[in-house]
């Protein structure tokens, strides 16, 4: 069972987006955007590329950017309690015990904010990589690696080259074709 490779499924990286560990996530989240997005007709879809690979000029992969670290990255208050709502408002917690907000960034509003975060450098602030796989490998060990590193992406390497990503979506259309098969 299962006896299609991770290199048959898998999206190549010259499809997939990257950006470099020095990019900012406003550069990051438009190329999540081209990606993501069917640009030409203004259409987003589920079946876009839900992440960024950040990969430095020789073609090491350095971490991974989600929809997740992207928002509350840009939107800390998101992300729960007191010292994010402060923090996203530009308050530190000893400028509000001191009752000092109008010395900080506090009446920044939440667009100003935004553009703000998005300065922010993605080296920052990228997930580390909790798994990789090889290209020749079997479906069931990819399927192995999702399921023990909890992750939806698995960067697909040739030897020590990046070749590509296998998506938790990938394996499902996978598991799909074989229930379609008669026999």
């Amino acid at each position: 069972m299962l006896k299609t490779s991770v290199r048959d499924i898998m999206i190549p990286i010259k499809d997939y987006s990257t950006v470099s560990p020095d990019a900012t996530l406003r550069q990051a989240v438009a190329t999540l955007r081209g990606s993501y997005c069917e640009l030409d007709t203004e259409t987003c879809t589920e079946a876009g590329h839900r992440t960024v690979l950040v990969v430095d000029g020789g073609g090491k992969l350095e971490g991974i950017l989600d929809f997740a670290t992207i928002l509350k990255t840009l939107i800390p208050e998101v992300a729960g309690g007191l010292t994010q709502r402060l923090m996203s408002a530009g308050v530190s917690a000893a400028f509000a015990e001191a009752d000092a907000s109008d010395l900080d960034e506090a009446n920044l509003g939440f667009r100003a904010r935004i553009r703000k975060n998005a300065q922010v450098k993605v080296t920052d602030i990228m997930l580390k990589i909790r798994g990789t796989i090889q290209a020749d490998a079997g479906l069931m060990d990819a399927l192995k690696q999702v399921f023990k590193n909890k992750i939806t992406k698995l960067p697909v390497y040739e030897g020590k080259t990046l070749v590509g990503v296998l998506r938790d979506a990938d394996l499902v259309l996978a598991v799909h074709n074989f229930l379609e098969e008669e026999g």
